[in-house]
């Protein structure tokens, strides 16, 4: 327990899969507001549109066509940020400057052939269904021993800098770790290491008992605020068993975690009456890099709202230049959160 006043005072949270703090300074929260506000972007889309280069049947910028698909669809990426066959190398002078070419495959995942859904109005059939791609294309894509990382992410809504709003997904896979890996897999392989068992693991054991971040907690999945969390509604999903990766979950685990990630967005859209955007990913282990033990999967979600469906938190200024700080408590996020119907806003409208 803490010896001062958490929920008024300024202080330091450890954030445990990075190492890295966060400023947390309760009492501004009740400072007046005078920033940005933006215009609500448009709620409203056609099931089909012609335009949109994932829709079912539609011509996309490279000049394939999509195939009349009625469930999930995955291809690569026409505009990769990683390519299959870069050519190797590197660049180092004098220490100073150092660079070195990386490989790698970039897929698209549209979600559904529906033009105006997002994941909290698919059912739970159709969620199970994309799980179940990202399952099978994790696999797949591991199967290339040049792999070591492979990245499963969304960007929800366009201030999330998401180009085109047809529910999708991507999937980097590539041939080194990225930053925010590597540090997961130093203060995951450091605890386990020391505790002989996984850090999320006991993490979420201590979660459990205090239930004061608790979102959503089923057979298989905890969806949580945690403590450490930076942007205002911040959410880390956690699977109940410790899995390395995607590959390991059984079909009851598939459908929990559809389950999860069905009520957790429901949750997030009807906080401000609108569609909640985020960036949201999967950290799991590194593949075909020898002995992962130590891993624990999770999803982190990183929505950007704070006061309303019209005022964003921005990282600048000292959190640019120092640390994330935050006003609103976790506990408070989680409070909010938590508060929300499992029914969606908009079937109160239909």
């Amino acid at each position: 327990m803490p010896n001062f006043a958490i929920n008024d005072v300024p202080h330091r949270r450890l954030n445990l899969l990075t190492g890295e703090s966060i400023l947390v300074s309760p009492h501004r929260s009740k400072r007046p507001w005078q920033g940005q506000v933006e215009d609500l972007p448009a709620d409203s889309r056609p099931e089909y549109d012609p335009n949109c280069y994932l829709c079912p049947r539609n011509s996309r910028a490279d000049g394939s066509v999509n195939p009349d698909y009625k469930e999930s669809f995955v291809f690569v990426n026409d505009f990769s940020a990683l390519l299959k066959d870069s050519e190797e190398g590197e660049m180092n002078e004098e220490g100073l400057l150092v660079a070195e070419t990386e490989r790698g495959i970039c897929k698209v995942i549209a979600f559904t052939p529906q033009h105006d859904l997002t994941l909290p109005e698919m059912d739970i059939p159709a969620i199970r269904k994309v799980v179940d791609v990202w399952q099978s294309e994790f696999a797949s894509l591991a199967a290339n021993d040049w792999i070591k990382y492979i990245q499963i992410f969304e960007n929800k809504g366009s201030i999330m800098g998401c180009s085109n709003p047809h529910p999708h997904g991507q999937i980097w896979a590539e041939s080194k770790l990225p930053m925010e890996i590597q540090k997961e897999e130093k203060q995951q392989k450091e605890y386990f290491e020391k505790n002989g068992h996984s850090l999320l693991s006991d993490y979420l054991a201590l979660e459990l008992k205090k239930k004061e971040r608790i979102i959503v907690d089923n057979d298989h999945f905890v969806a949580l605020v945690p403590f450490w969390a930076a942007w205002p509604f911040e959410t880390l999903v956690i699977s109940k068993r410790q899995v390395k990766d995607i590959r390991e979950f059984t079909d009851d685990e598939k459908t929990d975690l559809a389950k999860t990630l069905q009520e957790l967005t429901i949750r997030y859209d009807n906080i401000f009456s609108t569609s909640f955007p985020y960036s949201a990913g999967m950290h799991q282990a590194p593949v075909n890099s020898g002995n992962q033990d130590f891993w624990h999967w999770h999803m982190h979600f990183y929505p950007p709202l704070l006061r309303s469906a019209t005022v964003k938190k921005f990282m600048v200024g000292y959190e640019m230049l120092a640390n994330p700080q935050r006003d609103i408590t976790a506990e408070k996020a989680a409070e909010i959160i938590r508060n929300q119907s499992t029914v969606h806003y908009k079937s109160n409208t239909k």
